[in-house]
């Protein structure tokens, strides 16, 4: 005899609370910018914003909540970060932004600033899967994680805001320097050239070049050889070797925020910023 519809209806709802915890909240994570898959305890976090995942204050205030949510739920062992298409990420959403008054470009500051900060002290492994241009805030979203693969080829990355007359708050320049010296940090930051993932990995910026087609198993086994690592001493020695450099990211952050304002906000740097186009 066939089953009443309510009955098959109760199964499911059954069946979705049977599978593990982490299966329903990626599935309640899906409706937002990011998408969030986890298998054998890697989680994948997925950025897909428009063609660039240029960020903006919402999916900044996305990621961070699902970077705490992570860091909570013991499902999660390690994670990897990455976009979609031709960008991981095209940085901040300028365009976006000049509709901001000053007050509310520092309160995205404030937001993504501690974003960065969330990210680079997170106590589990973070691998950036960088699966095309990885620029300005991109860039830096890339620095806060534990090690970093990027696709050869076209791909780009690099802190350019000096280009378009935008200097770099204290998180940038910390944790730049304190991955790439700062005999590096100064040519990057002060020419704001982008670069391809061989000249990336010379200057320190990336870990690893890898082919289109690796990038996916090769972060995968990166993430998975962290993972393994017994946890709680992994936590402290990260935290030792980072929490320096997060402390003077905290401690010149307000004025670098503000110094990074009035830039942007000056009559010669708002020129450029307005030529700034994102593709829908």
């Amino acid at each position: 005899m066939e089953r009443p519809a309510i009955a098959g209806r109760l199964d499911e709802i059954a069946d979705a609370y049977s599978r593990p915890p982490e299966m329903i909240y990626w599935e309640e994570e899906k409706m937002g910018f990011l998408s969030v898959s986890n298998e054998d305890g890697i989680a994948t976090v997925t950025i897909s914003r428009g063609k660039v995942n240029a960020l903006n204050e919402p999916l900044v205030e996305e990621m961070d909540k699902c970077f705490a949510d992570m860091e909570a739920d013991p499902a999660v062992n390690g994670v990897i970060l990455k976009g979609t298409g031709s960008f991981f990420s095209f940085g901040f959403d300028v365009p976006e932004f000049l509709s901001y008054s000053k007050d509310e470009f520092i309160r995205f500051l404030t937001k993504f600033s501690a974003l960065c900060s969330r990210i680079y002290l997170f106590p589990k492994p973070v691998v950036a899967a960088l699966n095309g241009h990885t620029v300005a805030g991109g860039c830096l979203l890339a620095l806060t994680c534990d090690y970093r693969i990027m696709v050869k080829g076209k791909a780009k990355t690099g802190l350019n805001e000096i280009t378009f007359g935008a200097p770099m708050f204290t998180n940038g320049v910390e944790m730049l320097r304190s991955l790439v010296g700062s005999r590096n940090a100064e040519r990057i930051l002060l020419l704001g050239s982008l670069y391809a993932a061989e000249e990336a990995q010379f200057l320190g910026l990336i870990d690893e070049a890898v082919d289109e087609s690796d990038l996916e198993e090769r972060a995968r086994k990166v993430a998975f050889d962290y993972s393994q690592k017994d946890s709680a001493p992994f936590r402290v020695v990260k935290r030792l070797i980072r929490k320096p450099v997060a402390d003077k990211m905290a401690q010149g952050g307000e004025l670098s925020i503000r110094e990074f304002v009035d830039i942007w906000y000056s009559e010669k740097t708002w020129r450029k910023l307005q030529e700034i186009k994102i593709r829908a």
